[in-house]
């Protein structure tokens, strides 16, 4: 009765779907967005899923999640990719195609926003005035580029928003010819932009013209009989010949373009991405996909764009791709909105674009490859772990799921515990949980442990049996684990058998690991395991451990600064929250703030002199 009263609904809600350009979100019984998609006709576009499951994807499980449909009309087909890749970026849907890990890829950046612009790695993007370039799959990569062009363009490195330096004297950089040393002035504001002016030419892709600036510029120089800077000038134009001569792969012909290829295989896809400048390969990328909607290879290469020029600072007048593609028309409109100008997209049929995507389509099903022969390595390395931990610990069964607990303190002060969750010997970072130790003064490492693992069992016993879609039910606590590690020696593992008594006759093995020379305490045994420490079982149980011990640092740190920083400021006379927050940007901690003199605070922007020199004799007063 329930199934047919959620398929009315559904019935109900698909007839009432407009006939027009829009998007739609399928979401699941807990309201979740599972799935976002476009259309030029929403009712016949959601109509599809239901007639034919298997066709757009996910098959009968898909569909069978979905619990409600909601929608958003739009002016038309274009702005539909617009608006469904902003809702892709906001929900991030199970069933829509995702870059597999949920990392921010790294980018170039130029702060054109200052007078002497930086030039920096970043995985951010969001700041006005400021030229990003990317995304990049490497990081290595990124760094090794800002390398070459710090050598070719000579900016500066340091970190501040205006260099200089109060010895008066340049850095190391200016004396192995790495920087032209606008700190101490000895280069000009309008000869160090003609610098950054070759970096952005140069990440755009011009490298004709950069080129031809250098080679007039060494002439110039050699005819003023200025040697020395004709030779620096020399030597920067031989660094991007010889860039070109490696990445030359085609004639100067083909201009500028991307060449975009996908493999798929099952719910894993890679795709590359070949940035060709003036006929030369500026660039690879190689980015791996989830496609837990089994979508087909037309579905993918689309969203796939969309995603990648959505954060893509340049987007080339062309993009070819593989052949036999259904891509929607509209697709190239959306890219051209977002370019400023128009934008092609095209298969390769023959010549030098060609073989640049067959080189593309290589390159991307050896990565799946690849990563599949990688992913059944681990796989097999994390089983013999966790088979050889069950044989080392005599458990009757394979610890799928591992918890582990570390206590961190620092004086018996902000005493805090972390739960960490393996499963399949992976770690399952939604499942982690903290706790601020109630009970216990001081430092008392048995009777935190204590707290935190009777607390453990108590969330348990209260939710354990609690239905999957009550609010109340914390995943994390509602799951009995095979395996419970405790950071520690013979003390904590008694606090731990104290507090899990239950949770042992329920099966749950109960064991600590002690840090000086990794030995293992089982319960009823005087005597520890010791562990080979080439086994696998052994580097698993360091590594839960480490994770345990980051996890908990991490939270007690926290804490720690966040007293430090009431203790500090918030009695000192005329500190409110905006002098607080230009104290901690100028100085960056509040121990610096603490150590600095009264000619540093005073020095401290947007702080009046007087300010400053009541504060220096509060912070040294109260002896802080």
């Amino acid at each position: 009765m329930a199934s047919q009263t959620r398929i009315e609904r559904l019935t109900e809600q698909r007839r009432a779907l407009p006939a027009q350009p829009g998007v739609y979100l399928f979401r699941d019984a807990r309201g979740r967005v599972i799935y976002v998609g476009k259309a030029k006709s929403l009712r016949q576009r959601v109509a599809s899923h239901f007639s034919n499951p298997m066709r757009h994807g996910g098959g009968s499980e898909f569909i069978g999640e979905v619990d409600t449909i909601e929608s958003v009309v739009v002016a038309t087909e274009a702005e539909a990719l617009l608006v469904e890749q902003n809702f892709i970026k906001q929900y991030r849907p199970r069933f829509n195609i995702r870059l597999r890990d949920d990392k921010s890829y790294p980018y170039i950046a130029v702060s054109l926003d200052e007078r002497y612009p930086r030039v920096y790695f970043t995985r951010e993007r969001h700041r006005k005035g400021r030229s990003y370039f990317g995304p990049y799959s490497s990081a290595r990569r990124v760094r090794g580029t800002l390398d070459l062009l710090q050598k070719i363009f000579l900016f500066r490195s340091c970190e501040a928003e205006a260099p200089g330096r109060r010895s008066g004297s340049p850095c190391l950089d200016y004396h192995i010819k790495r920087c032209t040393a606008p700190c101490v002035d000895y280069v000009d504001q309008a000869q160090y932009r003609s610098q950054i002016d070759g970096v952005v030419d140069f990440l755009s892709g011009r490298y004709r013209q950069i080129e031809r600036d250098l080679q007039a510029r060494m002439e110039q120089a050699s005819a003023a009989q200025e040697f020395e800077q004709a030779a620096v000038e020399r030597n920067r134009l031989n660094a991007v010949r010889s860039l070109l001569e490696r990445q030359h792969v085609t004639n100067t012909s083909v201009g500028t373009v991307d060449a975009v290829a996908v493999a798929l295989d099952g719910v894993d896809a890679n795709a590359q991405v070949f940035q060709v400048r003036e006929g030369a390969l500026s660039d690879r990328q190689s980015f791996y996909l989830e496609n837990q909607g089994r979508g087909d290879i037309s579905t993918v290469v689309e969203e796939f764009l969309l995603q990648y020029y959505a954060t893509s600072a340049a987007i080339p007048p062309q993009i070819v791709v593989q052949r036999g593609l259904e891509l929607s028309p509209a697709l190239g409109e959306a890219l051209a909105h977002r370019r400023g100008g128009p934008v092609e997209i095209r298969a390769a049929e023959r010549g030098d674009k060609r073989r640049i995507l067959e080189l593309a389509q290589r390159n991307a099903t050896l990565s799946l490859d690849q990563d599949r022969l990688k992913e059944e390595r681990r796989h097999q390395r994390r089983a013999q772990a966790l088979d050889g931990l069950a044989r080392a610990l005599n458990l009757e069964a394979v610890p799928l799921r591992i918890e582990c607990f570390d206590i961190s303190n620092l004086g018996g002060t902000h005493t805090v515990a972390s739960m960490v969750v393996f499963e399949a010997g992976v770690a399952k970072k939604s499942d982690y949980r903290r706790f601020t130790i109630r009970s216990v003064e001081g430092s008392d490492d048995f009777a935190s442990m204590n707290e935190v693992l009777t607390r453990r069992l108590s969330q348990w016993e209260r939710i354990h049996d609690l239905s999957p879609h009550d609010s109340e039910r914390d995943a994390s606590f509602a799951t009995l684990p095979n395996l419970i590690v405790v950071d520690g020696g013979k003390g904590q593992l008694s606090s731990a058998i104290a507090a899990l008594g239950p949770f042992r006759d329920r099966g749950v093995a109960v064991i600590s690991l002690a840090k000086r020379i990794e030995e293992v305490f089982i319960p009823g045994s005087s005597a520890p395991l010791v562990l080979d420490h080439e086994t696998a079982e052994l580097q698993l149980l360091q590594r839960i451990r480490d994770e345990a011990h980051r996890f908990a640092v991490t939270h007690h740190r926290s804490r720690r600064d966040k007293a430090m920083k009431a203790s500090i400021f918030d009695d000192l006379p005329s500190i409110g929250p905006a002098r607080k927050r230009a104290l901690l940007t100028h100085f960056g901690s509040p121990e610096s703030v603490v150590a600095a003199s009264r000619e540093e605070l005073e020095a401290v922007p947007g702080l009046p002199g007087k300010v400053a020199r009541d504060l220096y004799t509060a912070l040294n007063k109260t002896g802080r």
